[in-house]
């Protein structure tokens, strides 16, 4: 852990000097607009903003933090739950600068730097009618959803996004570069796959692509009263459908446009669907949704898959109240079903319950071969309670602290890591199971002092 910062004021000048980027300080015009992050309860107020525009900048960045030994936060886009990409009177180490992208078309991989949103990706590589697994809001960060493991629309079929990292270049907190995969610093590859944010600074990703060009894919709603009749259907159905076809539950509250006015507020569970098949295919299996239950509206058609990817993006921008909890989920019993359906009168308009596949070929991957370790997993749970007003913060925080309450018991254990808030060092154990000594003792040789701690800090075995 780093010790109390010492006296830098003198040391700032030759800093922001040997800086390509900015260096912000408190007080400039744009500092408050850096600081600020995608989760409005987190109002952190760092020492200094380091933007930084090449390698050069974040090695300079790495190691004026560790001289100094400042509280240093890693930032990419800010999506982080916990607020984990800035911290209080410290640094905070800006990537959104570093926005460059290359699509090798022919070998079907794209080099991406860490500033860039997977919007950013997704336009590059759609030119190519090529993707890569992501999440499924596109303003989010590369950076912080890969370091976490990263599962979305493509799971099923093509694995979670660590799955399709083929190589990383990496600062470490001696401030060397480093290239690591499946041949170079393997020990090192391992660990980022899943890892978080506590082995260095991740200054290019490279992804595997995969054909994807067009999709089926939108929204089936069935009104909130169905959901112990479709969650029983979906856990039965999910296991046995093609890996071509992708559908996450949700229980949520229709907002407004563009659904139609006499839906507006009503309370619905239901699926978005990502199908890579034919629309005649796609249309057979969501037919089976349409039988176990009339849907209260439907809106599925083929769409590109960057459209796909930001649907939400409106729906769920910057600025806004959150505060979520999640679980990995093997099996959903009935007595879990009773606990979501308890729950399921969701407190504010935005608040919801996602439940995540992460089978397929996500599962095909040995627990072991990466630092993810919960490979039998079915699902990845997030319970998010959202809302624009900061009055409705404890609404939101307590409706998603007692859900998950109720239906922990009946989970895998442990979390996806993005979807974690700071829950302290026994759910980060939970999450990485038998991994985790594995994962201290690559800590220990990477960065033995635990500079990179504003994380879901792995601390280094002594």
């Amino acid at each position: 852990m780093a010790t109390a910062p010492t006296d830098v004021d003198a040391e700032i000048e030759l800093f922001e000097g040997a800086l390509r980027g900015n260096l912000l300080h408190a007080g400039d015009p744009e500092f408050d607009d850096a600081r600020a992050v995608y989760n409005a309860m987190i109002d952190s107020h760092p020492r200094l903003i380091a933007r930084c525009a090449n390698v050069a900048d974040v090695i300079e960045a790495v190691t004026f933090g560790c001289e100094h030994s400042l509280e240093t936060a890693i930032c990419s886009g800010g999506h982080n739950g916990a607020g984990l990409g800035t911290v209080d009177d410290g640094l905070v180490i800006d990537l959104s600068p570093m926005t460059g992208i290359r699509v090798d078309p022919e070998a079907k991989t794209v080099h991406v730097e860490p500033g860039c949103t997977w919007g950013d990706v997704d336009h590059a590589t759609h030119a190519f009618g090529l993707a890569t697994v992501s999440g499924v809001i596109s303003t989010t960060g590369v950076g912080g959803l890969t370091l976490g493991g990263g599962h979305g629309y493509l799971s099923r079929k093509h694995g979670l996004t660590i799955d399709n990292l083929v190589s990383a270049d990496v600062v470490l907190a001696n401030g060397q570069l480093v290239h690591a995969s499946a041949d170079e610093n393997p020990d090192l590859f391992w660990a980022l796959r899943g890892g978080g944010g506590n082995f260095g600074v991740v200054t290019s990703f490279e992804f595997q692509l995969h054909p994807v060009e067009t999709v089926v894919a939108g929204p089936l709603f069935w009104p909130i009263d169905e959901l112990e009749t479709t969650m029983r259907w979906y856990r039965e159905w999910l296991p046995e459908a093609p890996e071509d076809v992708y559908a996450f539950y949700a229980i949520h509250e229709i907002p407004g446009d563009p659904f139609p006015e006499d839906i507006h507020g009503e309370k619905v569970c239901g699926l978005l669907w990502c199908c890579l098949g034919s629309e005649a295919e796609a249309d057979d299996v969501i037919q089976s949704a349409r039988d176990v239950a009339d849907p209260l509206f439907e809106h599925v058609e083929p769409m590109p898959y960057p459209a796909l990817q930001s649907l939400f993006d409106d729906l769920y921008p910057s600025d806004e109240q959150w505060y979520w909890k999640g679980d990995f989920v093997r099996e959903l019993s009935d007595e879990a079903i009773a606990e979501h359906e308890r729950f399921a009168e969701v407190p504010t308009a935005k608040s919801t319950m996602h439940l995540y596949p992460i089978d397929g070929a996500a599962q095909r991957v040995d627990a072991d071969e990466t630092a993810w370790a919960h490979r039998d997993a079915t699902w990845s749970m997030v319970i998010a309670g959202v809302d624009p007003d900061p009055a409705n913060e404890d609404l939101i925080t307590s409706w998603a602290e007692d859900y998950w309450e109720a239906v922990h018991p009946h989970t895998a254990g442990g979390s996806y890591v993005n979807f974690m808030m700071e829950e302290g060092e026994d759910r980060i154990r939970a999450t990485y199971a038998d991994n985790y000594e594995r994962l201290r003792k690559i800590k220990a040789k990477y960065d033995p002092d635990n500079f990179f701690h504003v994380n879901q800090n792995i601390e280094p075995e002594p």
